[in-house]
Order: structure tokens, then C-alpha cells, then sequence
């Protein structure tokens, strides 16, 4: 299991900020293959599956996942694909939370 994936999600603190910076490389340094940050305040990734019923039962896996962290993301899924996007809605960009719930995404 990663380092990153062993903590867990907490709420924001009034007047946190978006990581930016050598901030967010450095968390993006610590998760594995795939994971994309779009314009700065969004991280995805794509999943492949053999079919529908497998990205379904993926993306209940990170439902589950999702409501045990109280953080969650946006889950688009189709026949053998499953794209997840994170991103801190209060913060308006990405938190350690955002960076925390990907590597436990992976370890699905």
C-alpha cells in the first residue's frame, strides 16, 4: 500500500488553499500510472475494463470507498471504461484529500 493511501480524507480548515506549485508536484509524484491534473484544479484518470459489468462493480467499489472518506469524486462510466475526476468543490481546486483518495482508488 502507498504512503498516501494509508492516510485518510479530513475536512478542509477555513481559509485552506488549492495546492499549486512544487505543492501539487509533489503530491503527484506520490500516485501512480495515469492520474492527468487538468488546468491545475482537476486530477483524473481513466480506467479500462474487459466489459460493463467490471467498471460497474469498480465504480460501487469507489462509491463505497468515496462515502467511507466523506470525499467524492466524479464518476463517469460506460461500457469497459470508467473516467474518475477529483477535486475539493470548497477550495475550488485540489486538496491533499483529492491526492489521498486517488492512491486509495488505485489500491481497488
Amino acid at each position: 500500500m502507498s504512503p498516501v493511501a494509508e492516510r485518510h480524507c479530513v475536512p478542509c480548515q477555513s481559509g485552506a488553499r488549492p495546492l499549486s506549485g512544487d505543492e501539487l508536484e509533489q503530491q503527484i509524484d506520490q500516485l501512480g500510472e495515469g492520474w492527468t491534473v487538468i488546468e491545475g484544479k482537476r486530477l483524473q484518470k481513466e480506467f479500462k475494463f474487459d466489459d460493463f459489468r467490471q467498471a460497474l462493480d469498480f465504480v460501487n467499489r469507489v462509491g463505497e470507498l468515496a462515502e467511507e472518506e466523506n470525499h467524492h469524486p466524479n464518476i463517469e462510466f460506460t461500457w469497459g471504461k470508467a473516467t474518475i475526476t477529483l477535486w475539493t468543490h470548497k477550495i475550488k481546486g485540489l486538496h491533499e484529500n483529492d491526492f489521498i483518495l486517488a492512491a486509495k482508488i488505485d489500491e481497488l
